[in-house]
């Protein structure tokens, strides 16, 4: 069976190699230079990691529990969280931050939302997942380019995880930030020692919709704000509704008060559907204007600033350690 599956990885490789020479090594498509690595026939040299392989847990997955070793759950996890374009440091570094907050999930043994498996696909509660065949279909022609990519940010950190006090933290991370982050309490009931404001390089240079402006009518405001909290008191002049907007020094919203209800700014951005809890707020003739930097809760590692970092030369350990305060990269055995 191994045999057969190594012919297999093979004629891949070989077939892409073809197709990667006829194309010219175009990226045109993509909208980025070419690509310098790795070589075409990665998809063989990349070695599975014993640490990742030996693993193995339970994933709920499209509605049904699917077991699967530590290293392939990642990959699947890389395919939807990142872009596979980024640098290879920060790709690794998005390995090991995964591979962290897998473990720390699954500390604690299974939760109620999914008592049969460790984890789960969603966002909500655990990480995104996403099949081969399902970047694949995205991906085009590059698919097994990217998908060696990722499998290399896997491997070459296999069983690495980021510790504090020796155990895994709560290795959060969001797309971008607004070039600082911001301590865990802004936006959850406590704090941690290792997710504290620190800076964040990235800036509408290198991320995709850095900013923007987000309208919301007072009546949807009303219905959105409403639904969330019943006893809000959203009647009269809307240029009235929004008040005592609190911000940290990272820039970010903290808590305001919406028709009299105290509210966090990043519960305002899920009930509204921004892009950040970094925002500016106006009303004009009955119209509230949001205006958004970033795009997440920013909290804990920014992509985007990870790959900032990588561009400027730095490894996956130097990010990691950057963003979350205290803590070092090391090897963990669960």
């Amino acid at each position: 069976m191994k045999h057969e599956i190594r012919i297999l990885i093979l004629m891949l490789a070989l077939i892409w190699a073809l197709a990667w020479s006829a194309a010219g090594r175009s990226e045109a498509a993509e909208g980025a230079d070419a690509p310098d690595e790795p070589s075409p026939v990665a998809a063989e040299t990349a070695e599975r990691g014993t640490a990742d392989a030996a693993v193995r847990l339970r994933v709920l997955h499209g509605g049904a529990v699917e077991e699967m070793t530590m290293d392939d759950y990642l990959l699947g996890v890389l395919r939807a969280e990142v872009p596979a374009s980024f640098e290879p440091e920060a790709l690794k570094a998005q390995a090991i931050a995964a591979r962290t907050y897998t473990y720390y999930k699954m500390k604690d043994g299974p939760i109620p939302s999914h008592p049969d498996a460790d984890a789960c696909d969603s966002v909500s509660c655990c990480k995104a997942y996403r099949t081969a065949a399902d970047a694949a279909a995205d991906w085009g022609s590059m698919a097994l380019y990217w998908e060696e990519r990722l499998r290399r940010a896997v491997a070459e950190t296999d069983g690495q995880v980021i510790l504090y006090d020796g155990e895994p933290i709560l290795a959060v991370f969001f797309s971008s930030a607004n070039g600082h982050t911001q301590n865990a309490a802004a936006v959850w009931q406590s704090d941690l020692p290792y997710l504290q404001s620190v800076s964040s390089p990235e800036d509408e240079t290198l991320v995709p919709n850095y900013y923007s402006v987000v309208r919301v009518s007072a009546e949807e405001l009303r219905t959105a704000f409403l639904a969330a909290h019943p006893d809000a008191a959203l009647t009269g002049d809307s240029s009235r509704w929004i008040t005592d907007v609190a911000r940290n020094e990272a820039g970010f919203v903290t808590t305001l008060r919406v028709g009299g209800v105290s509210v966090k700014g990043n519960e305002l951005r899920a009930i509204l559907s921004l892009r950040s809890p970094s925002f500016t707020v106006e009303n004009e003739d009955g119209t509230f204007v949001f205006r958004v930097t970033g795009y997440g809760h920013g909290v804990g590692m920014s992509q985007y600033g990870a790959n900032a970092m990588a561009l400027r030369g730095a490894d996956a350990a130097e990010i990691l350690e950057h963003y979350f305060t205290g803590a070092q990269v090391g090897a963990f055995s669960a």
